[in-house]
């Protein structure tokens, strides 16, 4: 909704404020402003209210219209909260110990960011991570299934592409450098780290694979080079191995996501000391007391 201008004073001081933010020599950051701009009963809007509101570089027209709403919406909050208040009891009005409550939830926040960041020791052992792994299997149940994969995307006419599947299924270096080296040359995309997990669900989604079972398709096309082309690309994959989903899932496919677990970790009981060291010094020196309640 926008205010619409009677009158050309009214127009004029909106564009003396416009202009006023974005200029230090007119309205000093500093100062508090000594017009108000907006007037909803009781309650004043003035310049320093809305310093900030306009994107730098905003051109004049949308400067003025950036003001103009968010004046405008003001005016309409507070005509609502006016109307709320003379029509709620002042008890369901009175939020003051939520905004204590909220003020020092905030304070706690920002204390405890601060403390991880300056205490929180973020290097995790690899024992640390199979010995988290190796107590919670459990937890770690695969929900897709995952392979191990070499892809090679080409287009149709690229020379060569004969000695592709050599390479692929080849466990010589001098082959993985060839095929390394083609792919920089030629391939449209491509992925040759066969030691890394991946969710079939994202393979599928680069090589366009028809099969309406995974698991009978991994099953019968594991350690096999399949060759699919469409009416611009050839795609070479290699199954070098897969899981099925339901079946415990690699660590090397959880480490990080253990390491995540295993930082959260840190950080709460990072947390939780300093509160029980915190309260146990206050103790300590009679800073906080505990008064028997007067029946």
């Amino acid at each position: 909704m926008a205010i619409e201008y009677k009158n050309c004073k009214a127009y004029l001081l909106l564009l003396f404020i416009v202009t006023g933010l974005h200029s230090c020599n007119i309205v000093k950051k500093n100062e508090p402003a000594k017009k108000p701009v907006a007037r909803a009963f009781d309650a004043y809007l003035y310049q320093a209210d809305i310093e900030g509101i306009v994107p730098k570089g905003s051109r004049p027209a949308d400067s003025l219209k950036i003001v103009n709403e968010y004046i405008a919406r003001w005016m309409q909050q507070q005509v609502v909260v006016h109307q709320a208040i003379n029509n709620l009891d002042p008890k369901q009005i009175d939020f003051s110990r939520q905004m204590e409550d909220y003020k020092n939830s905030l304070i706690i926040y920002e204390y405890e960011k601060e403390l991880i960041k300056e205490k929180l020791d973020t290097n995790i052992a690899e024992k640390e991570i199979e010995d988290y792994y190796n107590q919670n299997k459990k937890d770690f149940q695969l929900k897709n299934d995952i392979v191990k994969i070499i892809y090679v995307k080409v287009p149709k006419k690229t020379p060569n592409q004969d000695k592709l599947k050599g390479w692929i299924n080849s466990t010589d270096i001098k082959d993985k450098e060839k095929l390394a080296t083609f792919c920089n040359q030629n391939a449209a995309n491509y992925f040759l780290n066969d030691n890394a997990w991946l969710m079939f669900d994202d393979v599928l989604k680069e090589i366009p694979i028809q099969t309406y079972n995974q698991d009978i398709f991994l099953q019968n096309n594991n350690n096999h080079i399949i060759q699919i082309a469409d009416t611009d690309y050839t795609y070479y994959m290699g199954i070098k191995g897969y899981m099925i989903k339901n079946s415990l899932s690699p660590l090397s496919f959880e480490k990080e996501n253990i390491k995540k677990i295993l930082l959260n970790k840190r950080k709460m009981d990072l947390v939780e000391k300093m509160k029980l060291n915190s309260f146990e010094q206050a103790q300590l020196h009679n800073d906080v007391e505990m008064y028997k309640s007067q029946k």
